[in-house]
């Protein structure tokens, strides 16, 4: 590998069209890093190599569309869940359906593979918890004790217990056998969204949509670290396979927290928005994100990774002296190690003849058969030999820039050391149907090209008839006018960083809303919202109408932005206005209380409009629908209360 191509801490690996619409879920194989299964709204699975520009395998079946994808330990196998709470398992190595569970009454949000036996467990919207039999139909048991829906679910290293995260703000530890609760913790102020078991010690972390980490000692059942530095719900954590620390994929940074005590080893830029998934091989960390039907894949050098040590971020322990490395990453001597069965039985095939209706609706379709046999077939035989470790994806060099390509066989062009990073858009993949693809009606807020533009529109029809001078006027057309949207934006800026030094933040916000543009709104926005401290009841006032059209701008980053400032308003100030509207009226004249009472007036008139623009909102899928999802149960004591 080339000196320059070193120095690279993080790049985007490649980018694909995933599915014919909207990719709704996926998940990486977490033995090999190297295997990736994604569900979309065309109701498919489908089967992908990490790197390698064509689908392998697409399984269908499913009459409604995929929620959830996972894969067994082994890779073998793929489980999917559905919209309507139907469940299908397909073994990978055969191509063919295992079993298909019913039970759940609501889409499907999380599933797991015991560790080494032949069960299941499913989470769904409906609150209940079921764990299945893969070898045969009907569940085992049904854990029900969640009051709202359950969005991760995570077996022990030693798959004696079943650790579930609702949006009820509390996680759960069940004992599998007994069917029943060990422990409740409660200290998250928000939705849970993903619970994971240190591989060794008795420790469990979740991350919330308060933005926080919580880890928790399994033999005590109390909290023993809360990682705060997230500016994002918590959605992706995943410890590393030595447990020494604990990675967590924030929209545009991975960061590396250690604990006892908490701190931030190490925050690493990454710009892959909403990760999903994490895994790692090869001293490399995969991460996947998907956006409406394109699906991207990111990797980090964890050699260049601080996973332990004095380096802290923005001040979590603000020590002057380094912390030492501790000589034990796995800690075993603080905390009780998992004890695991010392062989394990592999998963018992099911006879031809069995759930023969299901083969009839479901098929797995080959797209790539020469890699399919690479990557499923040679399980089949028992290797003598430990199995050849597959090569770390090479970092493209430091002015590396994005090739696209579009491929005409089957196989991928194979990665060297001097590859650039690609962008793969695959055109012979069946299970992604080439078809024109339609204006999105919602401006994203991280593409590659501008919405709309077509660079041939700026070019002049034939520059050979043209001289240098004259092609080039013309491809700086509209340059000008650019540049006068750009500076006025910035003097504008200019004044209210102005008022707002000489006043306050009030008066900053009151001059940005009177310039009526809503890019000056956005970008201060955009600051406040990373403060909460600067937060008042007038603000609230002021903010709350601008909220009104960013939520139903066509800009994505706008929508976000809007978003984030009306959970803080839910957050910190419903309480406050709910309470102050139902007090009774008070002795006398209280002339600070009247002028709060108007503004809570003023603010809950505005918070029940914004209420059913969610509500109507919350009806769209995928990452969009999801996002006001949230916002709906934030905002549900609105119908209860006034």
């Amino acid at each position: 590998m080339a000196a320059a191509s070193t120095t690279k801490i993080s790049w985007r690996l490649q980018e694909f069209e995933a599915h014919s619409s909207s990719v709704s879920c996926l998940a990486l194989g977490k033995s090999s890093g190297r295997l990736l299964a994604t569900g979309g709204e065309d109701c498919r699975v489908n089967i992908w190599a990490v790197s390698k520009a064509n689908c392998i395998m697409s399984l269908t079946g499913h009459k409604n569309p995929v929620e959830c994808v996972q894969f067994n330990m082994s890779e073998e196998q793929v489980v999917a869940g559905s919209q309507s709470g139907s469940i299908r398992v397909w073994d990978l190595e055969a191509a063919k359906i295992l079993r298909t569970l019913m039970g759940h009454k609501a889409n499907i949000t999380s599933l797991g593979f015991h560790p080494f036996g032949d069960f299941l467990a499913s989470s769904s919207m409906d609150t209940n918890i079921k764990l299945w039999d893969v070898r045969r139909k009907g569940y085992v048991f049904r854990y029900k004790g969640h009051t709202q829906a359950v969005r991760s679910l995570a077996f022990s290293p030693d798959g004696k217990w079943l650790a579930s995260a609702s949006d009820d703000c509390t996680v759960k530890l069940w004992d599998l056998t007994q069917g029943k609760t060990i422990t409740e913790f409660k200290s998250h102020t928000a939705a849970v969204n993903i619970v994971q078991f240190h591989p060794n010690e008795y420790l469990l972390a979740s991350g919330s949509s308060d933005r926080t980490i919580k880890l928790w000692d399994l033999e005590k059942f109390t909290m023993i670290g809360s990682l705060e530095g997230d500016t994002t719900p918590v959605r992706c954590i995943f410890f590393s396979p030595d447990g020494s620390c604990l990675y967590s994929g924030a929209t545009d940074s991975l960061r590396v927290f250690g604990w006892e005590p908490d701190r931030c080893f190490d925050m690493v830029p990454v710009g892959w928005g909403k990760v999903s998934d994490l895994a790692v091989c090869n001293q490399q960390l995969i991460g996947v994100s998907h956006q409406l039907s394109s699906v991207s894949s990111y990797v980090v050098d964890l050699k260049r990774v601080k996973k332990s040590g004095g380096a802290v971020i923005q001040g979590i322990i603000q020590d002057n002296q380094p912390l030492t490395e501790p000589k034990d990453p796995k800690g075993a001597a603080l905390r009780r190690n998992y004890e695991r069965p010392t062989t394990t039985c592999s998963s018992q095939r099911r006879s031809p003849s069995e759930d023969e209706a299901d083969e009839k609706v479901s098929s797995a379709e080959i797209h790539n058969a020469e890699d399919y046999k690479e990557i499923f077939q040679p399980k089949n035989a028992i290797s003598r030999t430990p199995p050849r470790m597959s090569e770390p994806f090479p970092a493209p060099p430091e002015d590396g820039e994005f090739i696209i390509y579009t491929p005409e066989t089957t196989s991928a062009p194979p990665l060297a050391a001097s590859t650039p990073v690609q962008r793969v858009e695959p055109t012979v993949v069946s299970c992604a149907k080439p078809k024109s693809k339609p204006q999105p009606k919602i401006i994203l807020s991280t593409r590659n090209e501008p919405i709309g533009l077509n660079v041939a529109d700026f070019l002049p029809v034939s520059l050979d008839t043209l001289s240098d001078e004259e092609a080039l006027s013309q491809i700086k057309k509209g340059h000008d006018t650019m540049c006068v949207m750009l500076s006025s934006r910035h003097k504008n800026l200019e004044t209210v960083r102005a008022v707002w030094a000489r006043e306050d933040i009030k008066s900053a916000l009151d001059t940005a809303v009177s310039m009526n543009d809503l890019s000056i709104v956005v970008d201060i926005l955009n600051i406040i919202n990373l403060q909460p401290s600067l937060w008042k009841l007038d603000l609230c006032t002021t903010i709350l109408p601008q909220i009104d059209k960013l939520l139903q701008s066509k800009y994505e980053s706008y929508m976000q932005t809007g978003c984030t400032s009306l959970k803080l308003i839910m957050k910190h100030f419903w309480i406050l206005i709910s309470d102050t509207l139902k007090a009774a009226p008070s002795v006398g004249v209280d002339i600070t209380r009247e002028e709060r009472l108007v503004k809570c007036r003023a603010c809950c008139k505005q918070l029940k409009n914004l209420s059913n623009i969610v509500k109507n909102k919350a009806a769209q899928v995928g990452r969009h629908g999801s996002a006001f999802k949230e916002l709906q149960l934030l905002m549900a004591p609105l119908d209860d209360s006034l």
